[in-house]
């Protein structure tokens, strides 16, 4: 089957009775262009020998193929376990795949799957957990690249800069430890069953700027922006009362901000 067509790809659902699921995020990826773009992108740079790539919701395999085809070695956590079952069959059983059906929240760092494993991540992620599967793994800091995609909005708060409207919590978390750029959008067109909105492709990439912060700056340093973003219209100064000296709000904190105001906190307030 070429999965990079729509009939095929429809054809074979009917055929087998598979109905897409909207819950799963069940969009498939059937455009040749959108799908080399993808994987140019998230192979770019990347070392291993082969390289080694996490896959998560490979749905009917198109990323996988092409990274198969590339000379990568695949590991791909499936949640439906009718497309999990099928996968390998499908693509010709190949030495370099792994398949392991589950959530992949529930998956990673169990069941013998380690984000730090890898050499990078390439996924079409799924909708709905998009974001918390990406925040995971940039909790985590492994893979060191990552490239995603993401309904837009997605991307846009990922990449969010300070004083961005779009920028929050999760664009704060993810730059801690990542460059984030947004390499290009896709149109819905690109998928089946189509969505009701357009989708980015989004590639992060490990820094060590803020390596020596110490586990419990970086709980603290979550809570703050997490309290102070949830009160963004807020100055810090209303959010924080008698702690922060300060008519800024939220979105206009960079990182190295927010860091700043961690360590000021802990050092004067005596706060952890």
């Amino acid at each position: 089957m070429n999965l990079t067509s729509p009939s095929q790809v429809k054809s074979w659902c009917i055929e087998n009775g598979f109905h897409p699921n909207r819950v799963l995020g069940q969009n498939f990826l059937v455009d040749r262009n959108a799908l080399e773009a993808i994987v140019d992108a998230g192979l770019e740079g990347v070392g291993g020998d082969p390289p080694s790539v996490l896959e998560i919701g490979p749905g009917l395999g198109v990323l996988t193929e092409e990274l198969l085809r590339r000379g990568c070695r695949v590991t791909a956590i499936e949640k439906d376990p009718v497309l999990a079952g099928r996968l390998a069959d499908a693509l010709g059983r190949p030495a370099g795949l792994r398949v392991v059906e589950g959530d992949a929240l529930a998956v990673i760092a169990r069941d013998g799957v380690d984000a730090g494993e890898f050499d990078a991540m390439v996924s079409n992620l799924p909708y709905q957990a998009g974001t918390r599967i990406l925040l995971d793994l940039v909790e985590r800091r492994a893979p060191a690249a990552m490239t995603a995609l993401v309904q837009s909005e997605v991307a846009e708060r990922l990449a969010a800069a300070e004083g961005s409207k779009t920028r929050g919590l999760a664009g704060v978390l993810a730059q801690l430890d990542y460059d984030v750029r947004i390499v290009r959008k896709v149109p819905a067109t690109c998928f089946w069953p189509r969505p009701q909105i357009g989708s980015s492709v989004v590639r992060l990439d490990r820094h060590e700027r803020n390596a020596a912060l110490t586990g419990e700056e970086r709980r603290m340093l979550r809570s703050l922006a997490k309290r102070a973003f949830s009160q963004r219209r807020k100055q810090l100064g209303r959010v924080f009362k008698d702690m922060v000296q300060s008519t800024a709000r939220a979105e206009e904190l960079s990182n190295e901000d927010w860091i700043a105001l961690t360590k000021e906190l802990v050092e004067t307030k005596g706060i952890m």
